[in-house]
């Protein structure tokens, strides 16, 4: 892909030539672009692309994936993004196109950290799973032999065959007509995920994978061979940063884009530490409220709870001094001697606020960091209680928070879908007793921000709170107005979020 300051030369194709370069709505972007466009085409592209991920992200945290609202909505927004989405409509060469380009565009903005990569690499995930989902089923066989995946649908003689066993494997198929269910038979070794959860059926060496679960292997495969290719991407971008024209765009993109970090507060200093013990109670989200309470009760937290937890504090206002003073206290309390504290512990704090080492300021971890790295082992309290929670011992913490019977009946079938960041906006709204936060939560000190200007008459609370009794709406289920308001909140907050960045292209 070469750039141009002048208007980019249209590439004329004939019709069968066009259809050919891109045969689908969805690809696994397995070779680079090679045509030649211009600056400004570079620049709108990296935009609407960007725009297009942060309205999955948002999304994704704010309706539960696969439902229709979900759809319908991200259905909305790529359409007014002018991205492809759907195989059956007409003329789909140039809605294709901007997809193929600025998806390449972005692994050069997103292939320099590693949150960046991994908060590129899932919404590329969520978007073709969506994609993948309203594909026809008469596409899907071009689909995977274009992508490289030998996954074949077997014939009705043979999945009649094996009815019965692929019946009492596949737990997806409950309820499903099994004459309209395509089967696919694939590698065993390409099914690990669902072998481990005993949710396939074996034989001979190959998985008999049902169509609702072959998404999660695809999935898996897309993930794997674009994070090999975001690492190689970063191998040659010194040679793409030397160029003057697109170093200041692609950074500019990699620092601004991936939500708020929360690194400097305006509050620092104003949180005193008398106020963190009833602060974690009304304002904590879970995922620290569990790490205070551990911190209380044992006295200790190890590294990983330490760095967890001792950066929120820091996000949400805590000193240097203030943390070292706070977590000496309580390490003093569980009989450590106060020199063994200062040489084994108060470096690494100092370290977290960029004192120490390679002065690096250190940032709060956000949702998506929490639940996709150093899941916790015996005897830790880091994590996401809502992701590496027994189900039973979740509940029994969540009854212990005063959450009704109904609410806990929606946050656990959150938890059964996987949609832990759902579960935990869920579960704001019962503890604050608002019927819609009107955020998409991504991110644990967004949770404390939100909740203390709610406290602090910031937002309207609901005068009375929902009796136990109260039966609940599905989790899948939105109110109209609800789905409206919180849509209205995302465009806002997104058309803030992009306004900066059009600036800065204009400039």
């Amino acid at each position: 892909m070469q750039f141009s300051g002048g208007k980019r030369r249209k590439l004329r194709l004939a019709g069968d030539q066009r259809n050919a370069s891109y045969p689908h709505s969805l690809q696994f972007y397995l070779q680079p672009p090679s045509e030649n466009i211009s600056l400004i085409e570079f620049e709108n592209l990296a935009i609407d692309r960007v725009k297009l991920l942060k309205s999955v992200e948002n999304l994704g945290v704010s309706y539960v994936k696969g439902t229709e609202p979900y759809q319908s909505k991200l259905e909305s927004e790529i359409r007014k993004l002018k991205f492809s989405y759907r195989e059956s409509l007409e003329d789909e060469y140039e809605p294709r196109r901007r997809d193929h380009i600025s998806h390449f565009i972005l692994r050069l903005a997103y292939c320099q950290s590693e949150d960046l990569r991994r908060w590129f690499i899932q919404q590329e995930m969520d978007l073709l799973r969506f994609r993948f989902t309203i594909l026809p089923k008469d596409k899907i066989q071009d689909f995977l032999k274009d992508s490289h995946l030998h996954f074949e649908a077997i014939s009705d003689e043979e999945k009649n065959l094996r009815e019965q066993e692929i019946i009492a494997s596949s737990p997806s198929l409950s309820g499903a007509k099994w004459e309209l269910e395509s089967v696919y038979k694939i590698p065993f070794a390409d099914a690990l995920d669902l072998f481990r959860g005993r949710r396939v059926y074996l034989e001979n060496g190959f998985a008999y994978v049902p169509h609702k679960d072959i998404v999660a292997i695809i999935l898996n495969e897309f993930r794997a061979k674009l994070s090999k290719a975001l690492a190689l991407t970063a191998r040659s971008l010194p040679a793409v940063q030397s160029d003057e024209r697109l170093q200041p765009l692609l950074n500019h993109l990699s620092h601004s884009y991936t939500g708020q970090d929360y690194s400097t507060q305006g509050n620092v200093g104003k949180i005193s530490l008398d106020q963190i013990d009833s602060l974690s109670i009304k304002s904590f989200p879970p995922c620290m409220r569990q790490l205070h309470k551990a911190l209380r009760e044992n006295h200790h937290l190890r590294h990983g709870g330490r760095m967890q937890y001792g950066l929120f504090l820091k996000g949400i206002g805590l000193t240097l001094e203030q943390a070292l003073q706070f977590w000496k206290q309580e390490f003093i309390k569980g009989k450590m001697d106060p020199d063994k504290f200062d040489k084994g512990y108060s470096y690494n704090i100092r370290h977290s606020f960029g004192k120490e080492g390679k002065r690096t300021d250190y940032t709060p971890f956000s949702c998506l960091k929490i639940i996709l790295t150093n899941p916790p082992s015996q005897g830790d309290y880091h994590g996401c209680p809502f992701r590496h929670s027994d189900p039973e011992l979740l509940k029994q913490k969540l009854q212990s928070y005063k959450i009704s019977p109904g609410g806990i009946s929606q946050i656990l079938d959150l938890v059964k879908g996987t949609h832990y960041q759902v579960a935990c906006q869920k579960y704001f709204e019962m503890t604050h007793n608002v019927d819609d936060c009107g955020f998409s939560l991504s991110h644990p000190n967004q949770f404390f921000v939100e909740s203390q200007r709610i406290l602090n008459g910031g937002k309207d609370i609901k005068k009375e709170s929902i009796p136990p009794e109260t039966p609940q709406p599905k989790p899948s289920v939105q109110k109209t107005k609800d789905a409206s308001s919180a849509l209205a909140s995302l465009n806002s907050s997104l058309e803030m979020d992009m306004e900066g960045l059009e600036d800065y292209f204009s400039e």
